[in-house]
């Protein structure tokens, strides 16, 4: 991204032309002039030689191969104007000679009035539906819009357009993009002076706040991620959505499986229909089949009436079991046959019950070594694990701590009627430095902790727990000398995990005694002599 374009004497060419004036009788500005009106004070009207500084202005950005457009939008509060400069077209031919983009209804609008970034996918935006219609019969599928400053006055917005594909500004780095291209302009001043100079910030005592927020385009369903790697996940989820597959959603602790069920409800074909959740882990396991499958009156003791189960809740919707790892080995074969057959028995009942149920499961267990262990039975297993999704811990997205803690100070201030609104960046330093083994869990309820320690509009979070957190999380984790104190324990241990591995098989090519290279009478001995059975699988 450091590098720059040189001009061609094609693209010179565009310096003899005249900007096109959107204030003509071919556009109604009067929408983008109220827009405008209240931003006229900080506004710095580019009357000095505007087609050289647009000039530098594209000539210097960093290439990007994949923007084959770029424009400026310039406010010029004597003019009452807006005007449109198209600097750089790489379009089919028949696209080059129209580029008129209507300012009303319009990304441009947006971006000035709230000063943010903000990327549109022209096939799906809903929020600006003239603009995309024009996008899209440019050719153009993503456009994104900067706000553009020099020093504190506002110049304009910053358009790139992109035919390649529609998220294709996903993953650029959109504010060194803005501050390359003011850096450079500002290097171009010296062999310009009519270009406007761009002023170095003079070193300030007061502190530095988070200015980052949550855009549009952040927020899936109610999952909010700019990382490359929980969005990859999401793009999962929109493709097996629409289908009646199972999923299995795997993450530790915290991480927001529930979200991601949900959206795998509110995405698919039975959005209209119920959505029920079981927590395996939360009912007793006595009670869990009652609570799955029903029951009939007088089925067992207590059961004074009929009860329906949450499969017959959810038939036509989608039945999520959370900590499906924890559910009991005698419930397993019954929750297999309704999965693979869609039917079962209510507890203390004869006769067949068929339900329509999308089950989405998810577990925060490691299922693949609970098969290997016989805890978790292998048939059930695979018919849970049609399309696994597995969900990135908070500390392997850093790049998204930033807005979840933007998004919980807003969601904590609004629900207790505080006026917390900013974040010192020194604080925000803290706090993606520390791990998060809660992940998302653990930093909303430190927001809010923070939120209603802060009496002012600054969030002043504890960070002295976070030290003392870190620390007992570091000393409580396990090692391999805390596993096995001695070298017999140790040794006890490599034998039960390798027999587990291998089903149990001693001998044979395959079996754990050729695993562990020894002869098969050795490691019967050291069995038998380990009090090794395998009673204890």
């Amino acid at each position: 991204m450091d590098e720059l374009v040189h001009p061609s004497p094609n693209e010179m060419d565009w310096k003899q032309e005249e900007p096109t004036d959107f204030c003509k009788d071919e556009t109604d500005l009067s929408t983008a002039a109220d827009v405008f009106a209240g931003q006229s004070a900080n506004a710095l009207p580019l009357h000095h030689r505007p087609p050289r500084a647009h000039y530098e202005l594209a000539v210097r950005l960093p290439v990007q191969p994949e923007v084959q457009a770029l424009c400026v939008w310039l406010y010029e509060p004597a003019q009452q104007a807006v005007r449109l400069h198209v600097l750089l077209a790489d379009l089919p031919a028949r696209l080059k000679a129209r580029m008129d983009i209507p300012v009303e209804d319009s990304i441009a609008g947006w971006v000035w009035q709230h000063q943010q970034p903000l990327i549109i996918n022209a096939e799906a935006d809903k929020r600006f539906p003239e603009f995309a219609r024009g996008l899209m019969e440019a050719g153009i599928k993503s456009f994104c819009g900067l706000p553009l400053m020099i020093a504190d006055r506002l110049i304009g917005v910053l358009g790139l357009a992109s035919t390649t594909r529609a998220d294709v500004f996903r993953t650029f780095k959109l504010e060194y993009l803005q501050r390359s291209a003011l850096q450079n302009l500002d290097g171009a001043r010296s062999t310009d002076p009519h270009l406007p100079s761009v002023t170095e910030p003079e070193s300030n005592p007061e502190p530095k706040y988070l200015e980052e927020q949550v855009r549009p385009e952040d927020i899936f369903e109610d999952i909010i991620s700019r990382s490359t790697s929980l969005r990859a996940v999401l793009d999962h989820i929109q493709i097996v959505a629409p289908t009646n597959s199972t999923v299995l959603i795997l993450g530790e602790t915290g991480t927001g499986k529930e979200l991601v069920a949900r959206a795998v409800h509110n995405r698919s074909s039975r959005s209209n229909r119920p959505f029920i959740r079981v927590n395996c882990a939360a009912i007793p396991s006595g009670l869990l089949e009652s609570e799955l499958f029903g029951h009939e009156r007088g089925a067992f003791t207590g059961a004074v009436m009929r009860k329906l189960g949450r499969f017959e809740l959810a038939n036509g919707g989608t039945l999520f079991l959370d900590e499906i790892g924890d559910i009991p080995q005698e419930l397993q074969p019954k929750l297999l046959r309704v999965l693979q057959e869609q039917e079962f028995e209510r507890l203390g009942s004869t006769q067949t019950t068929r339900v329509d149920v999308r089950v989405v499961a998810a577990t925060s267990r490691n299922l693949p070594q609970m098969v290997a262990n016989r805890e978790f039975r292998s048939d059930l297993y695979y018919r849970l694990n049609v399309f696994p999704v597995h969900l990135p811990a908070l500390r392997e997205r850093p790049e998204d701590i930033g807005l979840l803690v933007r998004h919980f100070v807003d969601l904590c201030s609004k629900r207790m009627k505080k006026s917390v609104d900013r974040v010192p960046m020194t604080a925000m330093k803290v706090l993606c430095s520390y791990p998060w083994p809660g992940n998302v869990r653990e930093l909303q309820n430190f927001i809010e902790r923070s939120v209603i320690l802060s009496p002012g509009k600054v969030l002043q979070p504890p960070l002295a727990e976070l030290e003392v957190n870190k620390y007992n999380v570091d000393a409580g984790e396990p090692n391999a000398a805390s596993k096995a104190t001695t070298l017999k324990d140790a040794e006890r241990e490599h034998i039960i995990q390798t027999l587990a591995e291998t089903g149990w098989t001693i001998g044979g090519p395959k079996g754990a005694a050729a695993r562990l290279g020894l002869p098969r009478t050795t490691l019967v001995s050291m069995m038998q002599r380990l009090g090794i059975a395998r009673t204890q699988a």
